[in-house]
């Protein structure tokens, strides 16, 4: 019965949960794709919500592309400070890479009030200034989102990759389809669905990869 103890060394508990969610997952007639599987379980052991299983979307070769780009070092730029402390900064200083989030930024502020638009918009345009190659960790503002697309259109901004998957009701399903229609690499989650701890444990899924750390 689920709520029957059973204990658990510490170290084991996550090991554990992901042998669970595989059990599940088959018990439920659901085949991953390998490559996809340990960012959908991560989803799902972040969120005991098996809809991830249906509901991420992928670009094509989009976890190969992720993984290089944080081999080669490249910044993640968060647009919640708890998206940011949700990533395992060691595994990430492991990598090489830095992650950023510019919302409470003065001059984020600043912008946002003067262009009447969100800080998380602004926080976008803040972020292009960042050398080398970025991977947009988008978890809680559709407008981010949307913006991303708009300075990818005009040519002011090229997104290496997007995670996008805030979460809400207001323009949230919009902006997803909106990287999912454009050529922008991308993980996606469709629908209402998402947050900041999940946006944080798909690059978590993408640095654990690159350290061969599969469970």
């Amino acid at each position: 019965m689920d709520n029957d103890f059973i204990y658990v060394k510490p170290a084991d508990i996550e090991r554990e949960s992901f042998r669970i969610i595989g059990e599940e997952l088959s018990g439920k007639g659901i085949v991953l794709k390998k490559k996809q599987e340990p960012y959908i379980k991560r989803c799902i052991h972040t969120s005991a919500d098996f809809s991830y299983a249906t509901t991420l979307a992928f670009s094509r070769n989009a976890t190969s592309v992720l993984e290089g780009l944080l081999r080669d070092h490249a910044s993640v730029i968060c647009d919640t400070h708890m998206a940011l402390s949700g990533i395992n900064k060691t595994a990430l200083e492991r990598a090489g890479c830095r992650a950023y989030c510019f919302m409470t930024d003065e001059r984020v502020k600043e912008m946002a009030g003067k262009e009447g638009t969100t800080r998380a918009a602004a926080a976008v345009s803040a972020a292009s200034h960042i050398e080398g190659r970025k991977i947009f960790c988008i978890g809680n503002a559709p407008t981010a989102l949307i913006e991303l697309n708009k300075l990818y259109k005009e040519g002011r901004l090229t997104p290496d990759f997007v995670i996008g998957v805030p979460v809400g009701f207001v323009n949230v399903v919009y902006a997803k389809e909106l990287i999912i229609d454009s050529d922008i690499p991308y993980i996606v989650n469709r629908g209402r669905k998402g947050g900041s701890p999940i946006a944080a444990c798909l690059i978590n899924a993408a640095l654990y990869r690159i350290e061969n750390r599969q469970l």
